[in-house]
């Protein structure tokens, strides 16, 4: 079976005129695995995982799902998509400051349609899973950086989506921290999830299924 996700000829500039800093690469990412992107600093790696998420536009080639282009469909389309379909912990987080823990991890929940009281179940099970349920009615500015950090993850795993992408999820977190962290996401994929990790950390990088090198 080919890949769910695929990249073909995918180029990407920073600015019009400016050197490609991602050129005609091809990539296949395998389901039920996760795969990581590594490489030096500067050489793209939130950079491709923000084009294979949607986020970015590319200059060249296509990012597509079950063979359908996904780069070329309107920014509505792609939003649903990506609200529907797939998961993304950001680096730093990027919890609303205004509401609770809680709140924030039911959010994509709700506005990809699932009844309230089955996305707050749904957060709660996955906060409790890794270690922050009893700061589900805490806002994000009483926690710490490493317990936003599983927040987020949690708010990326609650639609249960077919892909996830991470970047740099070990980034703000001690050892045994980023071994939950670790569990969940090869949870993830050994339920048949594509889950595609941009990081630094060769120990994380050593563990995956399939590596990406930039």
């Amino acid at each position: 079976m080919s890949a769910r996700l695929t990249v073909r000829e995918l180029g990407f500039r920073y600015r019009r005129g400016a050197p490609l800093v991602i050129s005609n690469l091809d990539l296949d990412f395998a389901q039920a695995a996760v795969t990581t992107i590594t490489g030096a600093s500067g050489r793209g790696k939130s950079t491709l995982l923000y084009l294979v998420a949607g986020l970015l536009r590319p200059a060249a080639g296509h990012v597509l799902w079950d063979d359908e282009v996904l780069d070329t469909q309107p920014d509505g389309r792609r939003a649903r998509w990506r609200a529907t379909t797939s998961g993304f912990v950001f680096q730093d987080a990027m919890l609303d400051p205004a509401r609770t823990v809680m709140d924030n991890v039911c959010e994509p929940a709700l506005f990809a349609g699932m009844a309230a009281a089955t996305a707050r179940d749904r957060a709660g099970d996955l906060l409790r899973r890794v270690g922050v349920g009893h700061r589900a009615d805490h806002r994000p500015g009483e926690i710490s950086g490493g317990q936003a950090q599983r927040v987020a993850m949690c708010r990326a795993l609650v639609t249960d989506p077919p892909v996830l992408f991470c970047d740099e999820p070990t980034g703000n977190l001690d050892d045994d921290s980023a071994q939950v962290v670790w569990e969940v996401l090869t949870e993830s994929a050994a339920a048949g999830a594509t889950v595609v990790v941009a990081t630094h950390d060769a120990r994380l990088a050593a563990r995956a299924d399939e590596r990406v090198t930039l």
